[in-house]
């Protein structure tokens, strides 16, 4: 079962939205999903930082 989302709202930079959407097409990804993978990615990284 995969896990339930929330919407949440957030206020970005123009150019941080413009960026984010160029990778996201270029991912073949949803900006929403482009954004939920980048900040899974960094978690995980900081996580491996902190465990270490």
């Amino acid at each position: 079962m995969k896990p339930l989302k929330n919407k949440v709202s957030i206020t970005l930079d123009e150019d941080i939205i413009q960026k984010t959407k160029e990778l996201a097409e270029e991912d073949d990804r949803s900006f929403s999903q482009y954004i939920n993978m980048v900040l899974k990615n960094h978690i995980r990284k900081i996580e491996d930082v902190v465990q270490k």
